[in-house]
């Protein structure tokens, strides 16, 4: 190794211990965890606050303050206690979970210097949960009523987890061959790798939750049918898996793909599905970041996303467009899709609109991918349900309560689409409605 390698070489591991390697493989996850060494450092910038106000910050209640006086002090089990006993999902939560506006931006260490990596922490208890196969949790013996989940998003794997502690036989009915829903099929391995999703979901296992795959309920099979089976309360977490569209000139044009249909294809492929040529990605979600991380590091020559408002008002992350933009990946800002250029039959180009209502722009382009958002399928297929004008179901959030006796719902399906940490925390809330309402249910009888 010559001297000009052996510099590129110390770079380069300088900035792996820094976190700061940009990941370039589709399956390689882009932000570096801590070490016992490191964690336990960053655990001791804590100030140990009286009033924790990162623990309010979360809407899980997942107690970060608790869990990071554990690891400063090497209780590692004790942090993955305090994480599991309240979010089943603590290591899904730890990757994807907006922390910069929620518990960091509460941490009073703030106003000193920076906050505390508390994603970071959390990820490294549940890598250490995982490391030592920690027992954590147990549930009661399964002698109570049967409970049917529909669908196994966040949300519903939130709610199981909760019901099969106390001793409620779940069921969790899945449309698709995989569990996990939008943790499994819509995000980038980079932000969110599939053995962390796994490892989440065999913990709700473990509590005796039940599996059914290739079952869409309401189409498969009847909710009159799952009664007749002996379940006697439901709960309805399917997400949102319906893309939102616009009518364009050439929306149907081949190489014209929605978000959902786009990140599941490549998920499944696992890294070996190939994009070629020039990408153009509209929106300015995590969603679309998501899109056009994967098309990048899938082959494609030249990412672009173009979104109609300013980059401040962009939804997604600051971390999310910090990592697209070191990929190489453009954001055209303040414009939105007028029509789409075709040439026999196949996608060839965009032209976009300036908000100005002056500005044009024309870009080349193989494959334009939507990510403007999702809506909910047809919830009536499942049972008469009174829905919002949005397709939404109309219920109480925190409760969950539908207008038909027995049937609950949350997460996206109900909120319209916003974080996992807060499906994770309604499933749980809801949870506590299917067994209040349960329980009053048996003494009736």
């Amino acid at each position: 190794m010559d001297r000009g390698e052996q510099r590129l070489s110390k770079v380069t591991a300088k900035n792996q211990l820094q976190g700061k390697e940009i990941k370039k493989d589709y399956l390689d996850e882009a932000v570096h965890g801590y070490n016992t060494r490191t964690a336990m450092e960053e655990a001791a910038r804590c100030v140990l606050c009286y009033d924790a106000p990162c623990s309010k910050g979360c809407p899980a209640d997942t107690k970060p303050a608790d869990f990071i006086r554990s690891i400063r002090f090497r209780n590692f089990k004790g942090a993955v206690a305090t994480i599991r006993e309240a979010n089943a999902l603590g290591g899904c939560c730890a990757k994807v979970c907006p922390y910069d506006r929620l518990c960091e931006e509460a941490c009073s260490r703030t106003g000193i210097d920076r906050p505390i990596q508390i994603g970071k922490l959390q990820a490294f208890a549940v890598d250490m949960e995982r490391k030592f196969n920690m027992k954590i949790l147990e549930a009661k013996k399964a002698d109570k009523e049967k409970v049917a989940c529909i669908g196994s998003g966040p949300a519903s794997l939130s709610c199981a987890s909760k019901l099969a502690r106390e001793g409620y036989q779940v069921t969790i009915f899945e449309a698709l061959d995989k569990p996990g829903g939008v943790l499994t099929y819509g995000i980038i391995p980079s932000r969110l790798p599939q053995d962390v999703v796994d490892f989440d979901i065999e913990k709700v296992k473990e509590l005796g939750v039940e599996f059914v795959f290739n079952k869409k309920v309401g189409q498969d099979i009847t909710l009159t049918e799952l009664k007749e089976q002996g379940f006697k309360a439901f709960f309805i977490g399917t997400g949102l898996w319906k893309s939102r569209e616009i009518d364009i000139p050439g929306i149907n044009l081949k190489g014209v793909r929605n978000a959902i249909g786009f990140l599941k294809e490549a998920r499944s492929g696992k890294g070996e599905t190939k994009v070629e040529g020039n990408v153009i990605v509209i929106g300015g979600g995590d969603v679309a970041m998501d899109c056009a991380a994967t098309a990048k590091l899938l082959g494609a020559e030249r990412v672009t996303i173009v979104y109609r408002r300013t980059i401040e008002e962009a939804p997604a992350d600051i971390a999310e467009i910090e990592y697209v933009q070191s990929l190489g990946i453009s954001i055209i800002t303040k414009f939105a899709p007028q029509e789409i250029l075709g040439d026999d039959g196949k996608v060839a180009g965009l032209i976009a609109r300036g908000t100005d209502d002056f500005s044009e722009l024309k870009l080349k382009a193989d494959t334009i991918v939507f990510a403007i958002g999702q809506e909910a399928e047809d919830m009536k297929k499942i049972a008469p349900i009174e829905l919002n004008e949005n397709g939404t179901i109309a219920c109480d959030i925190a409760k969950g309560f539908t207008n038909i006796e027995g049937i609950f719902a949350a997460g996206d399906i109900v909120n319209g689409g916003k974080t996992v940490v807060e499906a994770v925390a309604q499933g749980k809330s809801v949870a506590e409605s299917i067994m209040n309402y349960l329980s009053k249910k048996e003494g009736v009888n």
